[in-house]
């Protein structure tokens, strides 16, 4: 099982963190053992002081797909979830400066806390599909799926020209704006279209 996510995908979100606008999908991989389930805890790693917070609807493939048609890409996912793309900042931004790679800040253990998914014929359109996640009580990203500047189709297809996608896949397909950071004893829960499907407290 790969573990794909999509950058810069929202325009508020790239302008908060002041970055190029970009002309196709960008994505880079986590690796499984950053899964995080069934609302564990996240423990603050004592690498980052800067630890971020990104909410992002998660597609579940359902077939092995390899240079997927666009006009076929919505038969190759089945379920539609939430997750978090937790986010080593001060790695990052380093790493960065430096034009080096950052997996590090993103892909290390239980870097993905995942919620539950909901199949997608229960959505009326998933190109307007309303999430948002709330810390402590109080909402700090709000979006819908019409926001995206790369639709779920086109992220498919796209990802697939490189690298096949199997069954069980996961593509975690961007954050919108407003990621903050994390301390210890904060509480976060992530919503679709209103009903909470993945809590996750910070320790």
């Amino acid at each position: 099982m790969k573990v794909l996510c999509i950058g810069r995908n929202y325009r508020e979100h790239i302008a908060e963190l002041n970055s190029a606008l970009p002309t196709e999908p960008v994505f880079f991989m986590k690796p499984d053992t950053s899964i995080l389930t069934r609302n564990r805890p996240f423990f603050l790693p004592d690498f980052s002081a800067e630890m971020h917070y990104e909410v992002e609807l998660v597609l579940r493939i359902c077939k092995v797909g390899k240079n997927i048609q666009k006009k076929f890409a919505h038969t190759y996912y089945d379920a539609i979830g939430i997750g978090l793309d937790l986010t080593a900042r001060d790695l990052q931004s380093k790493a960065k400066e430096k034009g080096l790679p950052w997996l590090a800040s993103k892909g290390f253990d239980n870097a993905a806390p995942l919620g539950k998914f909901i199949d997608k014929t229960a959505f009326k359109d998933v190109h307007d599909i309303h999430f948002h996640l709330e810390m402590n009580g109080v909402t700090v990203q709000k979006a819908s799926s019409s926001e995206m500047i790369f639709p779920f189709e086109d992220i498919i297809a796209y990802i697939s020209r490189f690298i096949t996608l199997k069954t069980g896949d996961l593509i975690f397909t961007g954050t919108p704006s407003g990621v903050g950071p994390l301390k210890i004893g904060d509480r976060l829960e992530a919503f679709i279209e209103g009903e909470k499907l993945l809590g996750c407290s910070v320790k």
